[in-house]
């Protein structure tokens, strides 16, 4: 264990504020330490001499060697909290647990506040939970530092939250679910401890099998991806985020801005971080009780075994909505089953034994199946009949589970007649449920996290860039004092190795022509304003103009815009090699910088249908090829860009590579808070920028 070891296996619990009176915080936490803990409780209140039979102190330094309490647990108002997490540093008490509320939550005066504890935790080195928490626990200590009304059966399931209300919910939850917990922890506010602080808690720790979380928020999320992802490595993470708000995309600026917003992010983050994330308290339980009783499975290929053909059906169904796929039988399981099974049964996955099978037949076929190297994981599935015991059929799963370690959920269709076998199958590690979705959905999450234990951790590529060249377009910027650039800005992604239309951005018509003939053939002009941001939907772009129309058209550009929007920086026209659209795919490359887990980079279908389709794919920057390459596979479009209806196959390396260049600026340049290259049009001889539009924090220049 680690730094908090002490936090979850204290010797001695003192609580500050502890009380016997009737229906309080102090009585509920000093009533539940009495009953259930394994060590020495201490009570602190100096209005009362005793409480609960224990003797009371007047303080943390009154009490008898206080050096040696490990844990000290607030429950006294605000004001007095903040001196009471000070006098534990100072007497050299380290785990703390503010259990008090009226902090952040309350307005600025408890924010201020709750700057005064980090402070003092900060001061004294000291660990604190919350404020306003509902405490912690640990079932092997018999530790209840909370207010929840009951305590957790043992387990080796650890679990966060950062609700309060949601701990006492779910405990009260997975009690009827036969679902142990060894350590609990309520985040309050997370004024010093963190998510990530308990993540990599139990990351080293070899009691806690699966480690579950409930969040809001993430306070740094850079860091969570970096512990996470170690620990991921060994101990699965399951987490449900609420909050899935538009606030992000409300307050953007661009496409991506747009298109990433907050729960986009928290998406790349999780995944970057190899952690589960569900919607759901039941997924999340459902992943707790597979992942920490079933092996991993070494292949993604279901087998089912079952004694109905319609509910056999409705979990092969199950089976095509999710990445899994149906295991092919090898032609000696199959000849094994014609033999051992009535005339009337399916050899095929999924195998029905028929309706009138006692456990015998179920045993066999289902040793049969399980033996098939083929199969990666199997779905056993059973309807009440007279000629079968659930009782029978799950000791004989649990037997057959273990002997072949192969993973394996139960699906028993039935009411109370299964509530026996459900608990047998529960004690042995077996989930099991009345609906084969959910049955089935247990199993993707174990091959999900076995993916995440293979995945293997790629340095992203360092491409040699121009930093100096695109160093001098932002600080232009910044002497214009402008944060939003468009097509003016073409030269950083030319300083960064991304191919672009030749052309220039020109303030004088005379040199637009001069361009137009440079570049040859019809051109594009767009008009250049870092204020006028869709330039098409105001006739700011012409398409197609011939080298003999190019000043009349950039005369009209410069008109139309001035007419638009009088008060608009007119820095121009860009005259721009004109590409062959049709030839190619238009897609869009974007950059977005999110408060908690930093740069993104998103990449999907463009052009003007990207608001309308967003079919898009994010990922957290730095971006390594094989990520990249995945952004480009895992969108709905990805046919387009492979070659489908006769179109040509376009240069995916090409686009994977700008990909990996627009995340390198990323990195670079914290000033980027919000790119779009739209479109960037792909064909097969490459993926070329054509259009820029970027947001700059000058500050951070």
């Amino acid at each position: 264990m680690g730094r908090l070891s002490t936090l979850f296996a204290p010797d001695r619990v003192a609580v500050v504020g502890a009380s016997d009176e009737p229906g309080s915080v102090g009585r509920a936490v000093t009533g539940h330490l009495v009953e259930d803990f394994r060590g020495e409780v201490l009570a602190v209140n100096p209005n009362r001499e005793t409480v609960l039979e224990l003797v009371c102190h007047d303080s943390l330094s009154a009490l008898p060697s206080p050096g040696d309490v490990d844990v000290a647990v607030v429950l006294v108002p605000p004001e007095l909290a903040v001196e009471a997490v000070r006098e534990a540093g100072e007497v050299g008490i380290g785990n703390v647990v503010v259990v008090t509320a009226g902090f952040s939550e309350a307005g600025s005066e408890g924010a201020a506040r709750e700057r005064e504890l980090a402070a003092a935790a900060e001061e004294f080195d000291l660990n604190l939970v919350g404020p306003n928490s509902l405490g912690v626990m640990s079932t092997p200590s018999g530790l209840n530092a909370t207010f929840a009304p009951t305590s957790p059966d043992p387990g080796s399931i650890s679990f966060m939250s950062q609700s309060g209300a949601f701990v006492t919910a779910v405990l009260d939850w997975a009690a009827e679910r036969h679902l142990g917990f060894k350590d609990v922890v309520s985040l309050g506010n997370k004024a010093v401890l963190d998510e990530s602080d308990f993540v990599r808690e139990w990351g080293e720790d070899p009691e806690t099998d699966v480690v579950l979380g409930y969040l809001e928020d993430v306070a740094d999320g850079r860091r969570f991806v970096e512990v996470a992802s170690e620990v991921t490595r060994e101990t699965p993470v399951v987490v449900v985020k609420s909050g899935r708000t538009e606030a992000g995309a409300t307050a953007a600026a661009s496409h991506t801005g747009a298109m990433a917003g907050s729960d986009r992010a928290y998406g790349a983050g999780l995944d970057a971080a190899g952690v589960v994330r569900v919607d759901t308290v039941e997924e999340l339980f459902d992943a707790a009780a597979v992942l920490s009783g079933q092996p991993l499975p070494d292949r993604s290929a279901v087998a089912i075994v079952t004694n109905a053909g319609g509910p056999g059906v409705m979990t092969t169904d199950a089976v095509g909505d999710t990445d899994l796929g149906l295991a092919s039988l090898t032609d000696g399981t199959r000849e094994t089953l014609r033999e051992d099974l009535p005339g009337g049964a399916n050899i095929h996955n999924p195998v029905d034994i028929i309706g009138d099978a006692p456990v015998e037949r179920f045993e066999r076929a289902l040793d049969t199946v399980l033996a098939d190297p083929n199969v990666g994981m199997a779905v056993v599935l059973a309807c009440p009949t007279a000629t079968l015991s659930f009782d029978d059929l799950a000791a004989a799963a649990v037997d057959l589970q273990a002997e072949h370690g192969v993973p394996m959920a139960a699906v028993l269709m039935g009411g109370a007649s299964t509530r026996s076998a459900a608990a047998t199958l529960s004690e042995a590690g077996v989930p099991s449920y009345f609906d084969p979705a959910r049955a089935v959905d247990s199993l993707e999450t174990l091959a999900e996290y076995a993916e995440t234990r293979e995945r293997e951790t790629v340095e992203p590529a360092t491409f040699d860039v121009d930093r100096e060249r695109a160093r001098a377009v932002l600080e232009r910027a910044r002497d214009r004092d402008t944060t939003r650039l468009g097509v003016e800005a073409m030269d950083l992604l030319d300083a960064y190795g991304i191919p672009t239309p030749a052309g220039a951005v020109v303030d004088d018509p005379a040199e637009a022509v001069a361009v137009a003939e440079e570049v040859g053939g019809e051109v594009v002009l767009k008009v250049v304003s870092p204020d006028i941001l869709h330039k098409s939907d105001i006739g700011g772009v012409e398409v197609g103009v011939p080298v003999g129309e190019v000043r009349d058209v950039y005369e009209t550009l410069v008109a139309r815009a001035r007419r638009y929007q009088p008060d608009a920086t007119v820095l121009g026209v860009q005259v721009q090699e004109l590409l062959d659209v049709s030839a190619g795919t238009e897609t869009i490359v974007g950059i977005n910088r999110d408060p908690q887990f930093g740069p993104l980079v998103l990449f999907g279908l463009g052009g003007v249908f990207v608001e309308v389709f967003e079919d898009t794919a994010v990922r957290l920057a730095p971006v390594a090829e094989r990520e990249a390459r995945a952004m480009t596979e895992g969108i709905e479009a990805a046919p387009l860009l492979r070659g489908a209806r006769g179109r040509d196959p376009v240069d995916l390396d090409g686009l994977v590579e700008v990909i990996g260049r627009l995340s390198q600026l990323a990195t670079d340049f914290p000033a980027v808070q919000e790119l779009d290259i739209n479109p960037v049009v792909a064909t097969a001889e490459g993926a070329t920028a054509v259009d820029l539009r970027l947001t700059l924090d000058l500050e951070a220049l």
